[in-house]
């Protein structure tokens, strides 16, 4: 006997947007506690990505994350578009944000790179930080 695919080729699929609900981090007290959704979510979500080498831990997808580790010792001419592009492609790969802009980047610091910008998401902007040691 043969099994049959021809019904889940003729029926029709509903691809429903799961919801961001998830756990909320008090960054001040340096613990979870309680759930958060919405603004608050992709907020939480763009902190855990620009934290999170890529690569690095084995729990996560290789497309969750940053790569950092290789910018180490590299020219400030190169390092600051290359962030640009990298912090763009990370946070991009979550389907609640659209783009990043408006990257300012501060040089002033001995060894460090502090990077300002502009994170746009389907349910409003989020101002973003990250400070990179060079």
């Amino acid at each position: 006997m043969i099994p049959s695919t021809n019904y889940l080729l003729t029926t029709d699929l509903e691809v429903e947007e799961q919801p961001s609900k998830t756990y909320k981090m008090h960054m001040d007290k340096k613990n979870m506690k309680g759930y958060c959704d919405g603004l608050e979510a992709v907020r939480q979500a763009v902190y855990k990505i620009l934290n999170t080498e890529r690569y690095l831990y084995i729990m996560y997808s290789w497309d969750y994350g940053i790569q950092l580790l290789d910018l180490f010792g590299e020219p400030v001419t190169y390092v600051c578009p290359e962030l640009e592009r990298r912090i763009t492609e990370a946070l991009t790969w979550d389907d609640r944000i659209e783009s990043c802009d408006g990257f300012t980047f501060d040089t002033g610091m001995k060894n460090k790179i502090y990077v300002k910008f502009t994170v746009h998401t389907i349910l409003g902007d989020v101002p973003a930080e990250k400070v990179v040691s060079i």
